[in-house]
């Protein structure tokens, strides 16, 4: 496993509509988490760069997860511009010349290229016309981040281990799709596992959005998920 400090692993998911919702979020989330990801839904809110600015600012790392997908020079120009906002993460969609592009331009930024979403399996793979399945498409896709200078891919803790048996340390593995042992989703993922298992499996980070945002209790919902890691992470 990387050295990623064990409080950053937990990665929490800003998915509320404004900016005032996310700040307040944070806050009442306190030093219970220190790295949050922040995606299109605040992107088209409006506030989205002061809100990266005010996290950066109080000392947390943010995931930019706008996965970028256009031509390969217009997403190399996004990536430069976003190296500078003090984003750690930004997620890529798209083929070799894009992931490559982004790769060119992320200065200190690291680049994680989408493999399949989390809420797709076999029959949405199926329906779009893509061959093999969900764990070749991922493999696959990992390998073309890998060759073109990307840093991690973002893919279900279901397919971490093929992933970290060929890379190692060469990819950085950011699991979405995190939901309770033992509880089937009740939402749009289908490709899921616990925090445990995330890590088991060869995680190098979990971002976690429902569990935590709709707890009665935010704070101890993701006290709780930072407790897991930590004995993930015994020595």
């Amino acid at each position: 496993m990387s050295a990623v400090p064990r409080e950053e692993r937990l990665i929490v998911a800003l998915d509320v509509p404004r900016a005032a919702e996310a700040r307040a979020l944070v806050e009442r989330l306190g030093d219970a988490v220190r790295f949050y990801k922040i995606g299109l839904e605040l992107f088209t809110a409006g506030g989205y760069f002061e809100l990266l600015e005010w996290l950066v600012g109080r000392g947390n790392r943010v995931f930019a997860d706008l996965k970028l997908y256009d031509i390969p020079e217009t997403v190399r120009r996004a990536t430069a511009n976003l190296s500078a906002s003090g984003a750690t993460f930004l997620t890529v969609h798209g083929h070799r010349s894009i992931l490559e592009a982004a790769a060119r331009a992320k200065g200190d930024m690291k680049i994680l290229a989408v493999t399949v979403l989390t809420s797709f399996d076999q029959s949405d793979l199926a329906e779009m016309g893509a061959g093999g399945d969900v764990a070749q498409l991922v493999l696959s896709r990992a390998r073309h981040a890998a060759e073109v200078g990307c840093d991690g891919v973002i893919a279900s803790g279901l397919e971490a281990p093929r992933i970290k048996a060929e890379f190692g340390k060469r990819l950085l593995v950011v699991a979405p799709g995190i939901r309770p042992a033992r509880a089937r989703p009740s939402d749009d993922q289908k490709r899921t596992v616990d925090v445990a298992q995330a890590f088991v499996n060869g995680a190098d980070y979990i971002v976690v959005g429902r569990p935590v945002r709709d707890a009665a209790d935010p704070r101890a919902a993701a006290a709780a998920i930072q407790a897991t890691i930590a004995s993930a992470f015994k020595s």
